[in-house]
């Protein structure tokens, strides 16, 4: 199990957007983490197509995980493959049909993801796990940067390890929300590889060192769990 830190933009200053983005890149980060939100699905508006678009051109070989926390995520996954995603990932909650949306996503050339909130059992997702790149545990209620880390993802991202070892598949696991130094290294020993990262990395300090560190109490959690 690979262990990676996904450095979440959310907790970013955005008038330095590009700078901090790097400066997480730099410190160890391997994906960048993009949250969509519309203040529909979720109560607060974010980003669109176009500033992917300008990150792109800021970073042109960085990984983007588009996290599009909308409504209606198939009118917009084709403008965002555009502006440069390379994985894109969809609510369970917000799809009607879902296989479709995955679908959709593959053939615009993105990997693609499921998220699931933390009120969504597991097996919600079960006829879906052979068709994505990851799934994305939210281990807060998705909207707002800086919550507290719910205990109770730990079961769900434990399941999912389990699930995907009785059934031979190879997806991923994603945790976002209150991943940080004093929970890091339970998320970990649950079985959770992609570690997104917003306050943890952004919120105050340097943006290179708190990466580094993060990633080094990952790591050291996954190498005593072996």
């Amino acid at each position: 199990m690979t262990i990676e830190l996904v450095p979440s933009i959310l907790s970013a200053n955005f008038a330095r957007l590009a700078d901090e983005a790097k400066a997480a890149l730099d410190g160890g980060g391997t994906v960048l983490h993009l949250d969509v939100m519309d203040g529909h699905f979720v109560p607060n508006i974010t980003i669109g197509p176009p500033v992917v678009a300008w990150l792109r051109k800021a970073l042109p070989n960085a990984v983007f995980d588009c996290h599009l926390m909308i409504e209606n995520p198939d009118n917009y996954i084709p403008s965002f493959a555009e502006a440069g995603a390379n994985w894109i990932s969809v609510h369970q909650e917000a799809c009607v049909h879902l296989h479709r949306s995955l679908q959709l996503i593959e053939s615009h050339g993105c990997k693609p993801a499921v998220v699931i909130n933390p009120g969504t059992p597991v097996h919600m997702l079960d006829e879906v796990l052979d068709m994505v790149h990851h799934v994305l545990v939210m281990s807060v209620n998705p909207g707002f940067g800086a919550q507290k880390f719910i205990p109770g993802s730990l079961n769900k991202i434990k399941t999912l390890a389990e699930v995907r070892e009785s059934l031979g598949l190879s997806f991923r696991i994603e945790v976002d929300g209150g991943v940080a130094l004093d929970t890091v290294g339970d998320i970990v020993h649950a079985g959770a590889e992609l570690l997104v990262a917003g306050n943890a990395v952004f919120g105050h300090g340097d943006i290179r060192e708190n990466t580094k560190k993060l990633l080094a109490a990952a790591r050291a959690a996954s190498a005593r769990h072996a």
